[in-house]
């Protein structure tokens, strides 16, 4: 119970790799230089960290981010140590000012918790303010936050607007101004003196405390007549420039927050946390101020928790009654039962040692019917050798007169069937080892399920071989009999009869199995391919893309209209936009592209008559064709964070193309997406912006500049001031810190014209304008370089809608060998979800095989005859009959989830088998010809047979029919294991006896 209740509480695996981020802002650097100077150094220093797989980068305008990620076994805080090491050896190769930082420690389902600052209460940059410095304060105290961050608003910041012509006119550089301004805000210290026995520190203070102090500032003097900033300046508090915007429901702009979570904390309770604290913020805002969140994550935890928590009880309850019906016995049915509630408290247990968290995978795929096959094993054969017991008692066996000497009339059946119980449930608790070996993703999401399962079936094998008997000693009646009741006679009378013909039959027999068998072999390749089913997350994320060179005030607009689009919906409850990065870069998206928030209400509140996302979708994707030259590409928060911080793609399937030109890269990209897009089922097909972004290059004539005697740094203070803003110093205002940053009038900083006029101040006295020691030219540059170990890429995406993500990559390949030649020095590889198929695909090509070696080891252990074993083994093909049938029935495709299933079901399906086989093996033993032993034999274990496989159906059916959230993870790993538990028992039946008397009486004649 103490293990149950410390277990943390997830929607779903954290499937994220383990990944150190280094980000590092360098305003005044467009996209080539950051990649030059500062990517590049970064990336080198990186390369050869100890246990690193991969590092790969994105340098923007402003903005640079590599992403070092490591073995998933090295420690997160020892990998950010060796990343810190290796980043102190490359920062002096950085350009002056600028600072490498580490990212949050958190992962890609880190942001657990999105707001809206809204109302009257105050401007855009007074909210912005209040979030940063007193909202975001107190959400980081919060236990279990790693970090909160700003989104949109206005930050405040104290502009010296400088006039050039008085700056002329006074004989004055901006390097003055800059020195001037920060000398005149500082503070100071003299130590302390010691008078009439006191001691006094002396402070001094002349720290600049808003607008007025900044203007007074003296930059010479003149005949004894001080020039001061406000002589050549006009000093304002003003916006920062931005990179990034919030906007919702199509009504204009908004200020946004977003807590991230600490990595491995708990998501349920820091939500929970996050929440608290928000209710006491809320009633400190200043009047018309409130809080509205906008993504909450612990919503899709819930769902998913109630969906798991739901099929847990009516699988539970379901195994019961079915319990109840075969047993016909309250005591014994209730016994079998305790088995589940104790068997999961053993998983809980090791769920906590091996720090697994309760989440869909863990939990959402327990099967109570396979908890309890042990048990009803054991317990069938107490009920059906009570008669016996009974006649023990009639007869005055001193062993049955005295309660605590009960147990030795049970010893006996208990200890006929233990030995294939165990190794029953040995095989199947085998069967999941090899699912620990799979790597990626694939590892995170079942490794969990195959700690639970394991742990759970140890305990459940425990309780069945020590806490049932014990516990049937004091508690079962013997008095009774042994009631099957008319109708299970019936249906074992028929199976006698039936199997017997079968036998007489025996090659009609084989040939009609091997004829269903290969049908279903032949029928797997038809069934398309995919990862993993997508978690429905009950919203919509649509990612947009405009042209490179939009404007922010345009890419707004542009926002506010598709939000007012889908805002008409009337399935959709609130849209918001987040434009561009935030203030700390967890982003690197260009104000050209938004992540577009769709928040739904209920599925059984649409009126419109679509049923599905998937058709929501279709009609979203046609409402928004009407923005042309926009892209769009629809997901989910989650699905989308997580697929962007793994692998840097946002879609189903990728094609990455490598090489040295980005030109040349860019062609062949364009090349590739019009060929995915021409191949049926490809949708929001999109291609890695490397161009478009419009620029204004300055390349100075060193010849004019020596002419004047001026240095290229004069050069770059006067375009840097002008445009960007040259920072000098931060004004303090007890914890708040807004910076004090130079520049020139909004007029002289308007185009190429305006920039052309900017006048430089030679050593000589000179005015001289930019044209002259510069040409300015317009053109296209670089929107975003990236690279992936150390080699610019390209990467061409697209999702895949109406078909499996399989046969697509095979088409659209097909096509790309055709039509598509790569130069010398070029080559792609495919990603995205198909990556991840791929490499789990392979891997279980050897997992299954070793699946099956396992099992047929433990089968050689259990008879000691390879012919036995070997017949057992049969079990799987039968079992892989009912798989392959239950995906083609349910429209569900071969993917990772039900490739597990199979694993899963191979261990399930041998346990009848070995159950069967060693009934009949214990009658040979006492003495029975072959085929009555296995007529006898298999009409003795019907009862037992057909309960385990009915109680494992039945428990996974709230599973299979199941529409929840996260259900469609679960169901094909369900409904695989049901399917095929159906065929696997029904030739279990029939084909395991017939095969039996015709492998026995061979051997026999053979001795």
């Amino acid at each position: 119970m103490v293990a149950y209740r410390q277990l943390p509480v997830e929607a779903f695996p954290d499937l994220t790799n383990n990944q150190v981020v280094i980000v590092t802002e360098a305003p005044a650097l467009a996209a080539p230089e950051v990649e030059q100077r500062v990517t590049y150094p970064i990336e080198i220093a990186m390369m050869g960290v100890p246990n690193t797989e991969q590092v790969r980068s994105i340098s923007k305008f402003g903005l640079s981010m590599v992403t070092v990620v490591f073995d998933d076994a090295v420690p997160i805080y020892f990998a950010r140590q060796l990343v810190a090491e290796r980043l102190a050896d490359a920062r002096g190769r950085l350009p002056d000012g600028l600072d490498p930082v580490l990212g949050p420690v958190a992962t890609a389902f880190g942001e657990i918790y999105q707001y809206l600052i809204e109302g009257d209460g105050g401007d855009p940059m007074s909210i912005k303010t209040l979030h940063d410095w007193e909202i975001r304060t107190r959400l980081r105290s919060v236990r279990g936050v790693s970090e909160v961050n700003s989104w949109g608003g206005l930050t405040r910041q104290y502009q010296v607007v400088v006039d050039p012509a008085r700056l002329e006119k006074y004989g004055l550089t901006l390097r003055q101004i800059y020195a001037a301004i920060a000398s005149n805000n500082t503070s100071f210290s003299g130590g302390y003196i010691e008078h009439s026995s006191e001691r006094y520190t002396v402070r001094g203070v002349g720290l600049a405390a808003g607008e007025t102090d900044l203007s007074d500032i003296v930059l010479k003097a003149t005949g004894g007549t001080p020039v001061t900033v406000g002589d050549v300046a006009v000093v304002a508090v003003a916006p920062m420039p931005r990179q990034g915007a919030v906007t919702r429901d199509g009504r204009g702009e908004s200020v946004a927050g977003m807590v991230i979570m600490l990595k491995g904390e708990n998501g349920r309770d820091v939500a929970a946390r996050v929440k608290t604290r928000m209710a006491e913020v809320e009633q400190q805002l200043p009047e018309g101020l409130k809080i509205v969140p906008f993504y909450d994550q612990s919503e899709v935890i819930g769902r998913t928790a109630r969906t798991v928590r739901t099929n847990l009880v009516e699988g539970c309850l379901l195994v019961i009654g079915v319990l109840f019906l075969f047993l016909r016995d309250v005591r014994a049915a209730l016994i079998v039962a305790t088995v589940i509630p104790l068997a999961m408290l053993t998983g809980f247990i090791g769920m906590r040692v091996f720090g697994v968290s309760a989440n869909l995978m863990s939990l959402g795929a327990v099967d109570f019917g396979l908890i309890v096959d042990g048990a009803v094993v054991m317990m069938e054969n107490f009920v059906r050798r009570r008669p016996e017991m009974e006649a023990a008692l009639a007869a005055g066996d001193p062993g049955a007169h005295h309660r605590h000497d009960r147990g030795r009339l049970f010893a006996g059946p208990a200890v006929e069937v233990a030995r294939p119980i165990l190794f029953g449930v040995l095989i199947i608790i085998a069967v999941y080892i090899p699912v620990f070996t799979l790597e990626g993703l694939e590892g995170k999401m079942f490794r969990p399920m195959a700690i639970t399962i394991c742990s759970a079936l140890f305990g459940a094998l425990l309780l069945s071989l020590t806490a049932v008997p014990v516990a049937s000693s004091y508690l079962l009646s013997l008095s009774g009999g042994h009631h099957a009741g008319p109708w299970f006679e019936r249906l074992k009378t028929r199976y006698v009869a039936h199997l017997e013909n079968a036998m007489n039959h025996h090659w009609r027999t084989i040939g009609v199995a091997l004829a269903v068998v290969s049908a279903a072999v032949a029928s797997i390749p038809f069934l398309g391919t995919e990862f993993m089913p997508r978690l429905d997350e009950g919203s919509i994320l649509v990612e947009t893309r405009k042209y490179p060179s939009v404007s922010l005030a345009e890419s707004i607009e542009i926002s506010t209209r598709v939000e007012q689009v889908l805002d008409q919906m009337p399935e959709v409850r609130q849209v918001v936009t987040k434009l561009g990065r935030p203030d700390l870069a967890t982003e690197a998206m260009g104000i050209y592209q938004g992540d577009v928030y769709v928040q739904l209400h209920p599925t059984d509140e649409w009126t419109t008559g679509r049923t599905t996302k998937e058709e929501l979708i279709d009609a979203m994707a046609a409402s928004l064709s009407q923005f042309p030259g926009m892209t769009f590409n629809f997901t989910q928060p989650m699905a989308m964070r997580l697929d962007e911080v793994v692998s840097g793609v946002k879609a189903d399937v990728a094609v990455k193309v490598f090489g040295p030109n980005p030109a040349e890269l860019q062609r062949l990209g364009e090349q590739i997406r019009v060929l995915l897009a021409g191949v049926r089922g490809s949708a929001d097909v999109q291609m890695e912006v490397l161009s478009g972004a419009a620029q204004i290059q300055v390349d100075v004539d060193r010849r004019a500049i020596a002419r004047y005697g001026l240095n290229v740094e004069d050069v770059q203070d006067v375009v840097e001031t002008a445009v960007g803003g040259m920072p000098i110093t931060q004004v303090l205002d007890g914890a708040r810190r807004f910076d004090v940053v130079m520049r020139f009038p909004e007029a002289r900083r308007t185009d190429i014209r305006a920039l052309a006029d900017l006048p430089l101040l030679a050593p000589g006295g000179e005015r001289v304008p930019l044209e002259r020691v510069a040409h300015l030219v317009e053109m296209s540059a670089p929107e975003a370089i990236n690279h992936e170990n150390g080699e610019r890429r390209i990467v061409v995406q697209t999702n895949v809608r109406g078909r499996d993500v399989g046969s697509f990559v095979e088409d659209a390949a097909a096509r790309l060998r055709a039509t598509v030649t790569l130069p010398a020095g070029y080559y792609l590889t495919w990603g995205g979800q198909f990556e991840n198929q791929q490499r789990a695909m392979a891997r279980l090509r050897l997992v299954v095989p070793l699946s099956i070696a396992i099992i047929f080891l433990l089968l050689f252990v259990m008879f000691q005859r390879l012919r036995q074993a070997a017949l057992v083994l049969l079990n799987v093909p039968f079992a892989l009959v009912g798989g392959v049938a239950a995906l083609w029935i349910l429209g569900l495709t071969l993917n990772l989830s039900a490739a597990v299933g199979f694993i899963a079901l191979f261990g399930v399906a041998v346990l009848n088998g070995v159950v069967l086989v060693a009934s009949i093996n214990r009658l040979r033993s006492h003495g029975e010809a072959i085929r009555p032993a296995v007529l006898t034999g298999a009409a003795t274990r019907l009862k037992p047979v057909l309960m385990t496989a009915l109680v494992e159906v039945i428990g996974l059916s709230p599973i299979v029919l199941s529409h929840g959230a996260g259900s469609e993870v679960q169901r094909p790993f369900a409904s695989v294991i049901s399917g095929g538990i159906v065929t696997s028992t029904l030739l279990t039946l029939v084909m395991l006896p017939t095969l039996y008397e015709m492998i026995e009486r061979r051997a026999t004649e053979e001795r």
